[in-house]
């Protein structure tokens, strides 16, 4: 057990200096590698982070045990070790979008690779400037520097040139539908919601200033990482498991999506946490404010936003964009068809709300739906559609419609009907009913 050492006399027996050196000692031989400068950007693999992690982390947490935070001498170590596991759970992200980029056959794939190697290297070059300020903090500290250090070939790589040969058939030919319905939705729900942000073109400075972290912060970005990690999940437990080289191409295809994406939010919780906490100008105290100019000589806090925002968030919000028609031809594949055939909205007729309601129902669910009159059909997602066909119902003195297509949203669409569109006969809103409060 991880707390049996205050039980044992002879582990109890082992003074802070020998324990601080213990836990300090394959993070200073990670340093010892990083700092000697002969390392290649290829050197620094999924392996050295990971290791930078693990090793920073567990030193972290011994540092904040026994006080560390609230020790000016002890606290500029400790966050050097923050700031190391924080760029290396960065940079193991990074590492996997490469490694797997080939497979992932997405769009304005060589410009995002590029934007990629960028990141990485920024990435890494602040790890090497943190090194041998991290084992001049040793020595300051009277931690023993290890006496070897690692080497390259404690690194490998994950890649190589060969591949295991394909022996379990992942076509998908019992996939259950509505798991593949389910799944395509809520990539278009959460690409929706990702439109807010309006991402056209990159921003400046002082636009990403005003952007994290009142908009864009740790929080915001988890909690996405969190509803797309779920996705993706879903997508491997009900749909297909057995990786991007094989089966359905255009099911993969979508998973290419949410997996770039997942891992591009990944990379950003853990920038925006490492800025938040420790770059963003927050009223220090003056030990505090100290340390955090120190970190920011060596990862200059501009460029950390411009590799979070313009980078891992221009190509988040890119690929769920992008992903969109992919999600909906997938949908519309899938989904289960029906018609129904309702009512108009009382007195008014197809106007603003109701149109609008309809097209919000429509929307929500994501497969197609057409509002249908006589020959012409509209687009029930699309508010000017139904309020186009508005004008003809009311011209022709229609009072009865048919909708057809996905039968999720043909049930909400019946519920609404049934309210009056949710208004009065003089066009006042009205309650919706309980199955539609995702409209409210």
């Amino acid at each position: 057990m991880e707390n049996s050492d205050q039980y044992s006399g002879n582990y109890c027996e082992i003074s802070f200096a020998e324990k601080v050196r213990l836990f300090s000692n394959d993070y200073l031989r990670c340093c010892l590698y990083i700092a000697s400068g002969k390392q290649h950007p290829i050197h620094f693999t999924k392996k050295l982070y990971a290791e930078l992690d693990s090793t920073s982390h567990v030193l972290e947490d011994f540092l904040d045990f026994h006080g560390a935070k609230n020790n000016e001498d002890w606290y500029l170590y400790r966050e050097l070790a923050a700031t190391v596991r924080h760029l290396s759970m960065g940079g193991y992200c990074q590492k996997h979008i490469t490694n797997r980029l080939i497979f992932y056959e997405l769009p304005d794939a060589d410009e995002f690779r590029n934007a990629g190697h960028r990141a990485s290297a920024f990435i890494n070059e602040c790890l090497m400037k943190l090194a041998p300020v991290i084992l001049d903090e040793a020595r300051r500290l009277n931690i023993a520097i290890p006496e070897t250090s690692f080497g390259p070939e404690d690194f490998p790589g994950t890649t190589t040139g060969e591949m295991l040969p394909f022996t379990i058939d992942d076509e998908a030919k019992d996939v259950q539908k509505q798991y593949v319905v389910r799944i395509a939705s809520e990539f278009l729900r959460i690409s929706t919601r990702f439109d807010q942000l309006g991402f056209y073109e990159p921003y400046t400075i002082e636009e990403m200033r005003q952007l994290v972290p009142a908009r864009v912060n740790e929080v915001e970005v988890r909690r996405f990482e969190m509803v797309v990690h779920n996705l993706q999940s879903s997508f491997d437990t009900y749909v297909i498991h057995g990786g991007f080289r094989f089966g359905d191409r255009k099911l993969k295809q979508l998973r290419s999506y949410f997996s770039v994406v997942f891992h591009l939010l990944q990379m950003m919780g853990r920038l925006l946490h490492f800025y938040e906490r420790h770059l963003y100008e927050s009223g220090y105290r003056h030990s505090y404010k100290r340390v955090q100019d120190q970190l920011s000589s060596m990862v200059d806090p501009d460029q950390l936003l411009d590799f979070t925002v313009n980078y891992g968030l221009y190509y988040a919000c890119n690929y769920l964009s992008t992903g969109k028609d992919v999600a909906r031809e997938i949908l519309n594949e899938n989904i289960e068809r029906g018609r129904i055939q309702v009512g108009i909205p009382v007195k008014l007729g197809f106007h603003s709300r109701p149109s609008l309601l309809v097209a919000k129902i429509v929307q929500y669910f994501g497969g197609q739906v057409e509002l249908v009159i006589g020959q012409d059909r509209f687009d029930a997602s699309s508010v000017l559609d139904i309020q186009w066909a508005g004008g003809k119902i009311q011209k022709e003195n229609i009072s009865q419609v048919v909708f057809e297509g996905d039968i999720r949203a043909l049930k909400d669409i019946e519920i609404l009907a049934s309210a009056n569109y949710g208004e009065d006969s003089i066009g006042k809103g009205v309650p919706l009913p309980k199955e539609l409060k995702y409209l409210r």
